[in-house]
């Protein structure tokens, strides 16, 4: 389902402010994956994101960021293919959580759609929307980079917060394997 239908005023708000490109604004919808906004908004409470960079760009696919030195949990994906009902497509705006080829591997990286992306769809779990600065999603796609899809000049996250208006969520569940 495309994640338009999705947008709340409620749904907790993420700006992310990305160095001399603008700033990008988030909804995460709790609904559709709860443990992956869970994670999210404590990594952004303990301001992990802040001075990252968005490490692979990919132009008609996605901007990926989010990876840093910290351990952080890993908690269980939550899409089909891992037995959990995500019906949110991998559209143009959309963030999702990277992960290894383990579907439980998910910790902090995540990447926004800068294109339609199908064949992600039941196999990532999308958790969110752009609802402001596509056109620095755009941006950012455009940026010259070298045969890896890293970018020869740093992408910086300066600053990511959340407005969760005046709500709780829990704290994150970490994967435990069996």
């Amino acid at each position: 389902m495309n994640y338009l239908n999705y947008l709340n005023q409620e749904n907790p708000l993420v700006t992310m402010n990305v160095k001399g490109f603008g700033t990008i604004q988030i909804e995460l919808f709790y609904e559709i994956a709860p443990n992956t906004v869970s994670n999210f908004i404590n990594l952004i409470e303990m301001k992990y994101f802040d001075g990252l960079k968005f490490h692979r760009i990919i132009p008609g696919f996605m901007i990926q960021g989010g990876g840093g030195e910290r351990n952080i949990c890993a908690i269980k994906g939550e899409f089909k293919i891992n037995g959990f009902q995500n019906p949110l497509e991998h559209s143009r705006g959309v963030i999702s959580m990277a992960r290894t080829n383990d579907p439980n591997s998910q910790t902090s990286q995540f990447f926004i759609m800068h294109a339609n992306s199908p064949h992600l769809d039941g196999s990532y779990a999308a958790f969110g929307g752009v609802t402001q600065g596509i056109e620095v999603v755009d941006k950012i796609a455009a940026v010259p980079k070298d045969y890896k899809d890293s970018p020869y000049e740093d992408v910086i996250i300066e600053s990511v917060t959340i407005d969760k208006h005046g709500k709780s969520y829990p704290a994150p569940v970490c994967y435990q394997a069996k």
